[in-house]
């Protein structure tokens, strides 16, 4: 009798492939994590270096000040040095002030006769050379002049009208020339000539330099004589002053000038820049 065979069909079953992702996402995570751990590390070991240090730092301020306590300070060990400094110099500016008075029956009449006057004046100045800024109004009077009788008492018999200017005379070499005008428009009021220099810094700067000089020369002199060293400069002082003006001339040939007379040679000599130093260094043995 004839076997039949049965077929019997074999059902396999899929499994769905296992993803990764999960656990490749907590493998990150962990890395990260581990990471930001270590970097907190790092920083808190840091932190704990600079205040190690920093305590340390006030630890051995308090102990040095703990070993002065009850110890005077030790003064400073100075030393002062003066010394002059000179430059003789040739003055290069003249003043001088003229001007003039006159009388009026009235004041316009007074005031007509100074102005006539006082105007030529300027005019010729300028002439000269002189630059209008250089010519400066310094006095302008008006005033009664009275007579007293018994009769009528304390009278004006007229007025008096006064006007001085400043001249600089910037070139010393016309200085004669400008006290000439005093007795050719026959002026009344001259006074006050003196020489000056303009601009004493250059001669201030050459004393200086002197000065200096001889402080340095001193100061090495006394560092070899006292046997100490020279550590640092604690100061520094100085002034000037200015000697030698000449005279004031003008007023020696006042009578001779008003009449139009000769003009005196005019000298403007010499001035001499002075200036002081004083310098305090710090000396050691």
């Amino acid at each position: 009798m004839p076997v039949k065979k049965s077929s019997a069909k074999t059902t396999r079953t899929t499994k769905p492939p296992v993803q990764s992702g999960g656990s490749t996402c907590s493998a990150k995570h962990l890395f990260c994590n581990d990471m930001i751990g270590k970097i907190f590390l790092t920083l808190i070991g840091v932190f704990l270096v600079y205040g190690i240090v920093f305590v340390g730092t006030l630890i051995r301020n308090n102990i040095r000040s703990y070993e002065h306590i009850g110890e005077a300070d030790k003064p400073e060990r100075l030393i002062t040095i003066e010394a002059e400094g000179k430059v003789t110099a040739t003055p290069d500016i003249a003043t001088v002030t003229m001007g003039l008075s006159k009388q009026g029956t009235t004041v316009a009449e007074a005031q007509e006769q100074n102005t006539t006057i006082m105007n030529t004046l300027i005019e010729r100045l300028t002439a000269l050379g002189i630059a209008k800024e250089d010519i400066q109004t310094t006095n302008y009077n008006v005033y009664p002049q009275y007579n007293y009788t018994e009769e009528e008492g304390q009278v004006i018999t007229g007025y008096n009208v006064s006007q001085n200017v400043t001249v600089k005379i910037r070139n010393v070499d016309i200085s004669s020339q400008v006290l000439a005008l005093s007795g050719e428009l026959g002026l009344n009021q001259i006074g006050g000539l003196q020489f000056s220099i303009d601009d004493t810094d250059v001669y201030i700067a050459q004393a200086r330099e002197e000065a200096l000089k001889k402080v340095k020369e001193k100061a090495g002199l006394l560092s070899s004589q006292l046997g100490v060293n020279i550590v640092s400069v604690v100061s520094y002082n100085e002034y000037n002053r200015e000697d030698g003006y000449p005279p004031y001339a003008a007023y020696s040939e006042y009578d001779s000038l008003a009449r139009g007379g000769s003009v005196p040679s005019v000298e403007e000599g010499s001035t001499d820049i002075i200036l002081n130093v004083s310098v305090t260094f710090e000396i050691k043995e």
